[in-house]
């Protein structure tokens, strides 16, 4: 059980920042940099919510936000003192399920979709660009460390598959989805 009775220690007034196993490192390496986006994800989140996303929509985003916070753990914490804290194959098929219960009902697209549409899809569009960052900063991380559970890129990767179908539902079954419409200012220019 976490206990906080200080929320500033000015331990990190020197540029670092401590892990769960007690080390510290500087606040632009990697490993922070991969779990602060999980945290900026979880805010996107808190945004969808607080606009009005639907449930059962809403019960599955608290339920993202919480897995959130175990891959932060997960990555807070590397080596074998994490080992009670890792993300499992679990996290990851729970994931898949709802995506594909999600896309089945959704029509087929013949075009790539525009972020936006209604206001819970939107905020879902940009959590999936966050998330596809929080990928791309792991991935840098993996590169340089192997102390990193490559259950979290698993996550990650189904995650913002995951944030594309849900804002496809959340767009009226796809109703309101804006499709990429290619060379569209030629043809209004009349230059096609």
């Amino acid at each position: 059980m976490v206990k906080l009775n200080r929320i500033y220690t000015k331990s990190g007034d020197d540029g670092t920042t401590g892990l769960g196993d007690g080390s510290r490192l500087v606040k632009h390496h990697e490993r922070i940099a991969t779990y602060g986006t999980l945290d900026e994800l979880s805010s996107v989140l808190g945004l969808a919510l607080a606009r009005g996303c639907p449930e059962p929509c809403a019960g599955w985003l608290r339920e993202i936000q919480n897995d959130l916070f175990d891959l932060g753990s997960d990555l807070c914490v590397p080596g074998e003192a994490g080992a009670a804290l890792r993300i499992t194959p679990a996290y990851t098929a729970r994931l898949e399920e709802l995506i594909d219960a999600t896309n089945a009902d959704l029509p087929a697209l013949a075009s790539f979709v525009l972020p936006g549409g209604r206001e819970p899809a939107a905020w879902l569009h940009l959590a999936r660009t966050v998330c596809r960052r929080a990928e791309r900063h792991l991935t840098a991380l993996m590169a340089d460390d192997a102390d990193v559970n490559p259950e979290v890129l698993r996550y990650l990767n189904r995650l913002s598959d995951l944030f594309f179908v849900l804002a496809r539902a959340l767009n009226d079954g796809g109703a309101a989805d804006v499709l990429w419409e290619p060379g569209r200012r030629k043809r209004d220019a009349g230059d096609a």
